[in-house]
């Protein structure tokens, strides 16, 4: 029961001194409350019609800001995204042009080969056409050798003799050499 004694005389002397200090300043009880009314009035009219405005305004603000920290972060994770499917599009045409390069390689290989056979095969032709023609040659020159000799031998033989030849004479001898030629 002593405390409520005790706080009874501080809450007294609490009172008493509020008293004297509003007389010392010389506060005026009417004006002081119309004060407060004005106050109250001031406040509520500037709490209804700015004060909401602008704390919706800072809620819209607060809204853009998480909307756009949100879009943000969906930005990053489609770059994310997308850098991951360029490097799988990169490693794939790496890995296709590397089978194009090995498949052109074995196609140029084949070409090669190809082209390569049919090089022998035209050395080859030139070189029978040249045994041929060298061979025809040679068969050429062989009877043109059998002729002039036969000739030869006709003339020297008509020289030495003394005489003229015939027609069947000079046959004759010409075959003759002829065949002492070719053996």
């Amino acid at each position: 029961m002593d405390q409520f004694l005790l706080l009874g005389s501080i809450g007294s002397d609490l009172a008493n001194m509020a008293k004297a200090t509003a007389q010392q300043f010389g506060v005026d009880w009417k004006h002081f409350i119309y004060q407060i009314i004005n106050f109250s009035i001031v406040a509520a009219v500037l709490y209804f019609f700015a004060y909401k405005r602008v704390l919706a305004m800072l809620q819209e603000r607060k809204d853009r800001i998480a909307e756009s920290m949100a879009n943000a972060d969906k930005i990053k994770a489609d770059l994310t995204k997308a850098e991951a499917q360029q490097k799988e599009i990169l490693t794939l045409a790496n890995v296709q042009a590397t089978k194009l390069i090995e498949e052109a390689r074995g196609i140029a290989a084949k070409v090669q080969e190809q082209e390569t056979q049919k090089a022998i095969a035209a050395a080859e032709q030139i070189i029978t056409k040249a045994r041929e023609a060298a061979a025809a040659d040679h068969a050429r020159m062989l009877s043109e050798l059998k002729r002039e000799v036969g000739r030869l031998v006709v003339q020297t033989t008509a020289t030495v003799t003394g005489k003229v030849l015939t027609a069947d004479d000079q046959k004759r001898l010409a075959e003759e050499t002829a065949k002492q030629v070719a053996s």
